[in-house]
Order: C-alpha cells, then structure tokens, then sequence
C-alpha cells in the first residue's frame, strides 16, 4: 500500500509501518523518501482502521540527515517527484513532521545512524525506542550549517536546555545510553530489537479507545505553549466529550463485564 522507491509501507494489524528505505546512503533523506513519508502521515490520519505509526529505517540505520542533491531532485531519483514538490513547496517540512503533526500516535524505533535530519524527525514524533547502539546528534555547525528543521524550537522543550544547547553547540554525536539519560528517548532495548519493541508499545496504544488516545495526545500537545491555567481550561474541553462517547460507555461496560473493549470510535 502506497510508499516509494524510499519508503516502504506495510500495515501490522492497525499499526502503519513506515520504513526509511534507502540503506545503501544510511537512509539519508531523499525526495521520493521525503513523499512518501508525507504520503504515510496522511494515509494514517485518513484511515480509521489505523490506531498508531511506527517510523523506522531499513538496513540497521534509522536516518543520517538530508541527502541535498537527491532533495533537488538531480537524475531519476527524484525526477518524478518533482511535480509534487512544486505543488507543494512546503511539502518537506510536512514530512519530517515541522510542520504536520499526524493526529495518530507516532512510535519511532531507532538503530544505528539517526542524527541531523535524523534527529530532526525524531523530535516530531511521540514516543521513541532505541537499539543499544544507536547513535544520534545534531551535526549541522560542525559543518557550518543551521539545524533547520526545527531543533532550536523543538530540542530544548523536550530535554534540559544545559542538553539541548550542548547537542545543538558542539555538534558531537550521542550514543543510545546518553541519549535515553537526557530525554531525547523514552527506553534502550538491545540491538536490533529496537521495531519489535515498538511494535509492542504500538500494540498496547491499539488496544486503547482511539478516540481517547487522539484526544490526549492534542490535549498534550496543544497545551504545551499556554500557562497551566489555560491549559487546564481546554484539556476539559477535550476530555469531557470523550466521557459522552459510545466508546467510554463500552469501555466501562467491558471492564465491568471483565472482557476486552470492542472500541468502535464512536
């Protein structure tokens, strides 16, 4: 279903797998990667049957960064997706989650190589599992370049600003150990194992109302950026109708009735 020549897409159950595809180049990012990432976030929002995403790299590499000469589309990588890119200019930063964010929980399962662009995505995303020998960073100074898909906003919301201003300055690489201790990832599992974990966690999100999960994570994210006065006003306004849902009302009846929930988003 769907995907490119880069991206590889595959349905677990109602999980979407979305696979960086391109492991010859450590699954730098390319233009038929980048459509078709945009592609999988808007397939997944569009399909009620999908519950959550899980974002992950063939070849034992998540990410290496943005590969500029396949992005301006230069020889029959990226030829064909040129007409999309014109359409919509704004297409890129769609796809590595700047500037859209999929209303399904997104599980990012990360071996090997995930740094620069990398690492960039991987802010964009919910809850993120590591293999042991990950290694992520930000290395656009080193190169004289400005990490600009959203990591002078994004890094030090989500870790200490002492971390975030340590990984954005000095432009070194972290190992999966460091980058669990500061934040950046929620668990460290052994190599290679980093998709089935995910897939676990994944499972686990699926089993929940998803009418419940999609309201928490918006009441989350919404709320990041207002006092807590604010943000306590409009998490009511979120949750409340949740409560008047045919899907609360099956939830409490199944606990009751000690079954499984049959969630029917509803």
């Amino acid at each position: 279903m769907g995907g490119t020549e880069h991206l590889a897409v595959r349905r677990e159950g109602a999980t979407l797998v979305l696979t960086l595809n391109r492991p010859e180049a450590r699954n730098a990012l390319s233009l038929p990667m980048l459509v078709g990432l945009y592609d999988g976030w808007l397939a997944a929002d569009e399909d009620d049957g999908i519950r959550s995403i899980v974002l992950t790299g063939a070849g034992g590499a998540f990410c290496a960064g943005m590969d500029l000469k396949a992005l301006a589309g230069k020889g029959m990588a990226g030829e064909q997706y040129r007409d999309r890119l014109k359409a919509d200019p704004d297409l890129h930063w769609k796809a590595m989650l700047r500037h859209h964010r999929p209303r399904k929980p997104v599980i990012a399962a990360v071996e090997g190589h995930c740094v620069a662009g990398g690492t960039e995505i991987l802010q964009g995303t919910d809850i993120r599992v590591a293999g042991e020998s990950a290694t992520f960073g930000l290395y656009e100074v080193r190169r004289g370049l400005f990490p600009i898909g959203g990591s002078t906003v994004r890094l030090a919301r989500q870790v200490p600003r002492t971390h975030a201003l340590e990984m954005l300055l000095t432009g070194r690489p972290y190992t999966a150990r460091e980058a669990e201790r500061i934040g950046l990832v929620g668990s460290v599992v052994p190599e290679g194992t980093a998709l089935d974990r995910a897939l676990e966690i994944a499972e686990l999100v699926n089993a929940n109302g998803p009418l419940a999960v999609e309201a928490v994570k918006a009441s989350v994210y919404e709320s990041a950026d207002l006092t807590e006065t604010e943000g306590l006003r409009r998490e009511l306004e979120r949750g409340w109708p949740i409560f008047d849902t045919a899907d609360a009302k099956e939830g409490s009846r199944a606990f009751a009735e000690k079954r499984a929930p049959v969630y029917r988003r509803a």
